[in-house]
């Protein structure tokens, strides 16, 4: 037997269309979307409190609205956690929707995340689900399941459990779910999208994934016929790497070992994903909190010419004194500026100021009103990319940690009957894996100095206030080189900024890969804007821009 699971949405305001691109773009069975990220929860958090009503993606309505009679005809479920804060509000206006449209549609939804009452001050905290609420309301009959937090792999392994009839102890099974749903959860970035050798093939537009799952856990990723893009073992490597860390992969209904991944390609545009093995998930549930931690504003000066350093320079003396009582004040000049240049662009460098204070009047009048007065009076050549404004409200995100039994976890069907899920039987608590021997090194010879990129691939993101930047060899010699020259001491040498924070290394041999997490460089989370690129997305490829002595027989 197998599964066809396609994934339509990989955030927020992902591409529209691709809903209808791939119920009509070939078989499916079931097609999930992913909605919810860090920032997303905290966005909806504060629709939620403008309308109780709200805290749900609004865009999934309209784009079932179009496509829910493609889903009803062609047979195929749809499983998505666009529910956000409000699962229970988005279900019933699908089934409202369904009603209008004369399409008879089920609709289930899955509650029990919501733990904002239990962490006053927050403005929404949600325990991340497993998928076995979903899997309850797809057997009851269910043709859209609607979630609030789930981990993103639930909405496939929730179908997958459904469709195989799994129970919580078969956790091979189940991890080898987990690793196909991590590598749909994303969307475009499993078919050649933010890929580091996007020159490879044609990416202008990618198609969206699928994951043929099969009864043993393991599967094929590939996307419908025609559709641009491409997947090959590079682009799962890279999507297998992204926003994770060791060798345990943790989630409420499995623990997947990425340690056991085997990837080889089937086929054009196919992956087999083989060999996972899974141990029982831990004792306790991750709970991200989002909270407002005040306000924000920004100004960026352009200096351009000559005397760059010393622009800057004079432009934070002007400002020291209106900026006194501000609780956080960041300066960063980005030298983008080039001697004799061709044009003022390339002329020019940014000096960028941030300030963060709990009072909207420190944050914002303090900041704006010095920054114009000093339009007619600093540097030769002043001017700003676009003037401050007012200050504007910034979150903050922490996750902490609850036991299974502190969530009523519940699928409510769509006849209204409430089907408590209950916690899994079998826990363990998460050890790290010892460290895998590393392979043998490559023998001395002639190296060049190039960059890391000539030879590996990144992909890098974020979680709260740690990022996690995956890199990986493409060949099995290239693989012997890295493994011994990309220390935790090297990536730090390389990466200035993480010099004084805790870089951890983790080695995935299988994979061809490293894994790094630089724990505090994004500060309290992306909505915070802590640095210049705040989820870290282009971590990656600045570390693969950075050169070394690379072995010529690589090049």
């Amino acid at each position: 037997m197998t599964l066809r699971i396609g994934n339509a949405s990989g955030f927020y305001g992902d591409r529209f269309d691709a809903m209808r691109e791939m119920l009509t773009g070939g078989e499916l069975d079931v097609l999930t979307g992913d909605y919810l990220a860090e920032l997303t929860m905290l966005i909806l958090g504060r629709d939620r409190l403008k309308d109780p009503a709200a805290g749900y993606a609004r865009t999934f309505l309209r784009q079932l609205e179009e496509c829910l009679g493609l889903a009803h005809e062609r047979g195929v479920r749809i499983v998505t956690n666009a529910g956000g804060l409000n699962p229970a509000g988005l279900a019933d206006a699908v089934a409202r929707l369904a009603g209008r449209l004369g399409i008879p549609v089920r609709v289930a939804h899955v509650t029990g995340d919501d733990l904002t009452a239990a962490h006053p001050g927050t403005l929404a905290a949600h325990a991340y689900l497993g998928g076995f609420g979903i899997a309850e309301g797809l057997r009851a009959g269910a043709d859209v399941v609607v979630t609030g937090r789930v981990t993103d792999a639930a909405l496939v392994t929730g179908p997958a459990a459904a469709y195989f009839g799994w129970t919580p102890r078969d956790h091979d099974r189940l991890a080898g779910a987990v690793v196909a749903g991590h590598v749909l959860e994303c969307g475009a970035q499993a078919t050649g999208g933010n890929y580091a050798f996007f020159r490879d093939g044609d990416v202008r537009r990618p198609g969206f994934p699928l994951a043929e799952l099969h009864e043993d856990g393991s599967c094929v990723i590939t996307k419908h016929p025609g559709t641009g893009g491409f997947v090959d073992v590079g682009t799962v490597t890279a999507q297998l790497l992204y926003e994770t860390a060791g060798a345990r992969y943790a989630g409420p209904d499995v623990t997947a070992r990425l340690d056991t991944v085997r990837l080889s390609q089937d086929g054009p545009d196919r992956v087999r994903i083989e060999g996972v093995r899974g141990e029982a998930p831990p004792p306790t549930l991750k709970v991200g909190l989002n909270r407002l931690g005040g306000f924000r504003n920004e100004v960026v000066f352009v200096l351009t010419g000559l005397d760059i350093e010393a622009k800057a320079a004079l432009v934070r003396e002007q400002l020291e004194p209106a900026l006194a009582k501000v609780s956080d004040v960041r300066w960063e000049l980005a030298r983008t500026d080039r001697p004799d240049a061709p044009a003022e662009e390339t002329a020019s460098a940014l000096l960028r100021l941030v300030v963060r204070d709990r009072d909207q009047e420190t944050a914002g009048r303090a900041l704006s009103g010095a920054a114009v007065e000093l339009a007619l009076a600093s540097y030769p050549g002043f001017h700003v990319l676009a003037p401050p404004g007012k200050g504007s409200p910034y979150g903050v995100f922490e996750d902490v940690y609850v036991p299974h039994g502190a969530i009523d976890h519940v699928a409510v069907l769509h006849d209204g009957h409430r089907v408590p899920v209950p916690p899994p039987h079998d826990t363990l608590v998460l050890d790290e894996v010892p460290q895998p021997p590393l392979p043998e090194p490559l023998p001395p010879g002639p190296v060049t100095r190039t960059a890391l990129g000539r030879v590996a691939g990144a992909r890098s993101g974020d979680k709260g206030g740690n990022a996690n930047v995956g890199v990986w060899a493409r060949t099995d010699d290239a693989w012997r080189w890295l493994a011994h020259e990309l220390t935790a001491d090297r990536f730090r040498e390389l990466i200035p900024e993480s010099r004084e924070l805790t870089v951890v290394r983790h080695v995935l041999p299988n994979l061809r890969a490293l894994n790094f997490v630089v724990e505090g460089i994004l500060g309290a989370g992306v909505a915070a804007q802590h640095r210049f690129d705040p989820q870290a997305k282009a971590l990656g490829e600045w570390l693969r821009s950075r050169h070394l002595d690379i072995p010529e027989a690589l090049l």
